[in-house]
């Protein structure tokens, strides 16, 4: 149900792991009303698709019941966004600093005794149990200050049944505090030979874990740095002309139909016609395109790009949302926030992944007491806290939505829109493409090669009677016979009645004769014989181009053919996508032969010609049962429907905006060497997401046994709770440091038009 109506998205505030995600999924499910929910732990969002309306304060009252902050997203203020992030980063920035400097004395005091005697001796003589009770100090100033976050979290979790990444660290360091006041001012109660303090690892833990919170908080700042890029695009005022004289004005006080004046080197404010001036306008940022594009008047421009030598005066089309760059800030964002199929089985193992280490924990707890060598107290607790610390989800939670978030960003600033960030799996896995011809693989600008007339009519007259009955139809042949009109100097008839055929051409009353135009289908269709055009048809066919009949009064008046320029950038794209190892198919409307004979130039594997509009889903699904999935690339209103039924739809930015609505992907610049380029970057992300996941569930696959102490017998190895702590934190920076890699990521095939 794609109806805006029923959508609603929701930032959330407090989440740390994957654990955090799937609470909050939970408890938003269970709101009556609520179709669909996907929480997103690098963009902090929650996207809900409702099946009759909720209360965005229903859901936020829901989302605190759960332990988290909520609130409406509305037109996003981005600057907002990263200001508030800006502020989190220097908030954790300051709490890491005042743990660091209560925890380094802690840390000082407890191992430098360990490691140098003359200094465990001389603390002994000097400072007796009073080294003890500074360390309770400080540790417990540590642990209620800076690290007072994960007790206000983790333990509700805890006691709601909900787990999460702080309740393990909550329940770790507590165990370690706890256990530590006992051997400082109760010693008695402990059994002999266990009186030892953990205090060090208490402190140590909180501080590492913000450590870690904050180089994550880092990394994540520039996952979303596409976005902000893109936003950075507009400028914040205009030069608006009203009777001749200009003033400089705010962007969000322009209207549409205001005429705006950009001088050389100006960024252009909004989208655009321009009604005065010629210039070249670079328009790399939003078509990844580097060759600055030749405008003059009448020729569209769009808010965002640079106008770079002439200046130009043109008429507002589009403001606010509707403008070009706010869209493709709108559809990378929605890119950014949406989980890939991969997640499901991410999200299944985080649910019930800390219960099961809250288990492991206690029962390595009680197998050291009871089996442990002695001080078996002391053996139970440091390796249950051990386990506790260093089984934190939060680098699995992460894997999947960083790189999503980098590799959709990089995508758009080479002009690739991911419209839904499901797409970069389905587009790493498809293994057949097919290609609409006309606008698509061809530049859809047919020019008018052959007319051939039957015998007893004047080609002039024909001509006349042809961009007559073509002056209302948008087909591009209506434009080639215009075109070829204009060259023969000959008028327009006078059009009495016109109707089109989709599909098969136009019928037209045209000076009292009735005229048809159109593919022999139609012809077929009204019984008139065409056979003395056989041979002709066949010669045109085998040279490429499309043969389009016309006759007059139900006889046969002529053949004419026209031909569509293959597209530059086609002839690149499809041999770079044979390369990568795919199969290519073309569905088009053409006859046959032609179809064929534009297939052999271009290497294409299967054609499947003469399909009418209607008929290029039946096409698709036809290819799917031979190929699997498969993706399809078109541009017009009548591939929307291909678009929407294939696995994958790719859209021609250049193409029409029913096109885009309907596509996955689209390719903003038009040129077919984004195909390639979109499937390698996929695939690349792929690869990421498939490197942090491994990373993530092999880290804590190897480390747990390690932590519950299983190789004591057999080498005397411990892992203390300090170094799980350290490798806790590192694996989070470990996964979000990877998914920045995808920034840099370029095209090998293409890398002299990567940017």
């Amino acid at each position: 149900m794609s109806n805006a109506a029923h959508e609603l998205d929701l930032a959330i505030e407090g989440m740390t792991c994957a654990s955090c995600v799937a609470h909050v999924e939970r408890a938003l499910a269970t709101v009556d009303g609520v179709q669909a929910v996907s929480v997103n732990l690098a963009t902090e969002r929650a996207h809900l698709r409702l099946s009759k309306p909720v209360t965005p304060e229903t859901l936020i009252r829901k989302v605190e019941r759960a332990g988290y902050g909520a609130h409406r997203v509305q037109d996003v203020d981005h600057p907002e966004t990263s200001a508030k992030r800006e502020q989190e980063r220097v908030a954790l920035a300051q709490q890491f600093k005042w743990s660091l400097m209560a925890t380094l004395p802690v840390f000082i005091l407890e191992m430098g005794s360990h490691v140098i005697p003359a200094f465990h001796h001389w603390l002994m003589a000097n400072l007796g149990i009073w080294n003890w009770i500074i360390q309770a100090v400080l540790t417990t100033v540590v642990m209620f200050g800076p690290g007072r976050i994960f007790y206000l979290k983790g333990l509700p979790a805890l006691a709601r049944l909900s787990p999460d990444m702080n309740s393990l660290v909550a329940l770790g360091s507590l165990s370690a505090w706890a256990y530590s006041l006992v051997a400082t001012f109760a010693p008695g109660l402990l059994p002999e030979g266990t009186v030892n303090v953990y205090y060090e690892a208490a402190a140590v833990i909180v501080t590492l874990i913000l450590l870690g919170r904050l180089l994550e908080a880092n990394a994540r700042g520039r996952t979303s740095d596409a976005i902000a890029q893109l936003v950075k695009l507009q400028p914040q005022t205009a030069t608006r002309m009203i009777n001749g004289q200009t003033e400089v004005i705010e962007i969000a006080a322009i209207q549409p139909n205001d005429v705006l004046l950009v001088r050389p080197g100006e960024r252009i404010p909004l989208d655009g016609e321009i009604i005065e001036g010629n210039s070249f306008v670079d328009e790399s940022m939003m078509t990844g395109e580097p060759i600055p594009v030749a405008k003059t008047v009448g020729a569209e421009v769009i808010g965002g790009t640079i106008n770079t030598n002439g200046s130009l005066t043109f008429t507002v089309t589009k403001t606010g949302k509707d403008t070009m760059l706010a869209r493709i800030i709108g559809l990378v964002e929605a890119a950014q926030g949406e989980k890939l199929p991969i997640q499901a089985l991410v999200d299944e193992v985080t649910r019930w992944f800390v219960p099961v280490v809250i288990l492991i924990a206690l029962i390595t707890f009680g197998v050291w007491l009871v089996l442990g060598p002695q001080p078996a107290l002391s053996f139970a607790l440091v390796n249950a806290v051990a386990v506790l610390i260093i089984a934190c989800p939060c680098a699995m939670g992460l894997a999947t939505p960083t790189s999503i978030m980098v590799g959709t960003g990089r995508a758009a600033t080479m002009g690739l829109l991911f419209r839904r960030g499901s797409a970069l799996q389905s587009l790493a896995e498809i293994k057949t493409i097919a290609f609409d011809k006309t606008g698509t693989l061809t530049l859809g600008k047919p020019q008018l090669t052959d007319f051939e007339i039957a015998a007893g009519f004047d080609k002039n007259n024909l001509l006349s009677l042809a961009v007559a009955a073509e002056q209302h139809s948008e087909h591009p042949i209506a434009q080639a016979l215009i075109d070829a009109a204009k060259t023969a100097d000959v008028n327009a008839a006078r059009l009495e009645s016109f109707e089109a055929i989709p599909g098969y051409g136009l019928r037209a009353q045209i000076s009292g004769q009735t005229v048809l135009i159109g593919a022999d289908r139609l012809f077929t269709q009204q019984n008139i014989d065409l056979s003395i055009f056989t041979d002709t048809a066949i010669t045109l066919a085998s040279e490429g181009k499309t043969p389009i009949y016309m006759a007059v009064d139900n006889k046969i008046a002529a053949i004419m053919a026209l031909a569509d320029t293959i597209k530059p950038s086609t002839l690149a794209a499809l041999p770079a996508l044979h390369r990568l190892g795919f199969k290519i198919a073309m569905i088009t409307g053409d006859n046959q032969r032609t179809a064929n004979a534009i297939a052999k130039k271009l290497g294409i594997d299967e054609v499947i010609a003469e399909v009418l509009p209607e008929q290029k889903v039946a096409a698709l699904k036809n290819l799917r049962a031979q190929h699997g999935a498969i993706a399809y690339v078109g541009d017009g209103i009548n591939d929307a429907p291909a678009l929407a039924e294939a696995d994958l739809g790719l859209a021609i930015g250049t193409g029409t905006d029913i096109a885009i609505e309907s596509a996955d992907l689209v390719l903003v610049s038009g040129d077919l060497q984004g195909v390639p380029k979109s499937i390698a970057l996929a695939r690349a992300t792929m690869r990421n997401i498939k490197q942090n996941l491994f990373w993530a569930f092999a880290y804590n696959a190897a480390l747990i046994p390690l932590a519950a102490g299983l190789a004591y017998p057999y080498f005397g190895v411990l892992l203390s709770p300090m170094l799980a702590a350290g490798a806790m934190a590192l694996s989070s920076v470990f996964v979000v440091t990877n998914a920045l890699r995808l920034r840099r990521w370029h095209d090998k095939n293409h890398s002299h038009q990567a940017h």
